[in-house]
């Protein structure tokens, strides 16, 4: 299920969602992002999380026509990091065809998408979710391509993530074989208890309950889960390394 609501509330989300969308033509997206806006104004937190959702649905549509090729690859890791029920294949079909074929840049989306996000101006750490999850669609296929690259860190830029988080980002999922300093955001003249609190602090960040609290959905945990399997990585790379020496 993509919340923690029952079978027929979320099957109610996509109706709802896509009812008030329609039949739309044009800039699609703006009225996805208004449907989203007003279909559940006065619940927040719901809001957020449909936000994430719709997100992850509508900007990788977007990035798939961004080195114009869909792989197989990429629509594998799309299902699996958004599990959604078999009966709502249709609906999540729709909104990902009305997406790609919107005539409006991913631009304009991703800086409603980032309005809305935000509470008080404050920086909402959910939208530098979503720019992990794409980077995990876009490098399924093996390479992340130059052009989906460029993709990823403008709409980084837009959410407010800093290039330093971009970098780590990048970091987790490009540079695979690569420096494990990198990965865990820290320096190779850092001191290890440094390096251990880090460590530390990236585990307790990207624990289930920190995620579901700031409004990840349960289906894109598997994301969390990737990311902690590298931040185990470099620390024990970093650790053996140290131990060597």
């Amino acid at each position: 299920m993509i919340f923690d609501f029952a079978c027929e509330q979320i099957s109610s989300f996509f109706d709802r969602l896509l009812g008030a969308v329609g039949d739309a033509a044009g800039n699609v997206l703006a009225t996805i992002v208004e449907a989203v806006r007003t279909v559940f104004e006065g619940d927040p937190e719901t809001r957020r999380r449909v936000s994430f959702s719709v997100a992850i649905i509508a900007l990788s549509a977007k990035m798939a026509k961004a080195d114009g090729i869909v792989s197989d690859a990429e629509v594998q890791a799309f299902r699996k990091i958004f599990d959604f029920p078999p009966e709502e294949a249709r609906n999540v079909a729709r909104l990902y065809n009305l997406a790609r074929q919107d005539v409006a840049g991913f631009e304009t989306y991703a800086g409603n998408l980032a309005n809305m996000c935000r509470t008080c101006d404050q920086y909402c750490p959910v939208l530098e979710d979503i720019v992990d999850a794409l980077f995990h669609i876009a490098k399924a296929d093996g390479l992340v391509h130059e052009k989906e690259l460029a993709f990823l860190s403008r709409t980084a830029e837009i959410f407010g993530v800093s290039e330093e988080r971009f970098e780590q980002l990048a970091h987790r999922h490009i540079h695979l074989d690569g420096d494990p300093y990198g990965v865990l955001g820290v320096q190779p003249s850092d001191d290890f208890a440094t390096i251990k609190r880090r460590y530390r602090a990236l585990a307790a960040e990207n624990h289930p309950d920190r995620l579901h609290a700031r409004g990840v959905p349960t289906e894109f945990h598997a994301v969390a889960h990737h990311r902690m399997a590298r931040f185990n990585a470099a620390y024990s790379a970093i650790e053996k390394a140290r131990r060597a020496a």
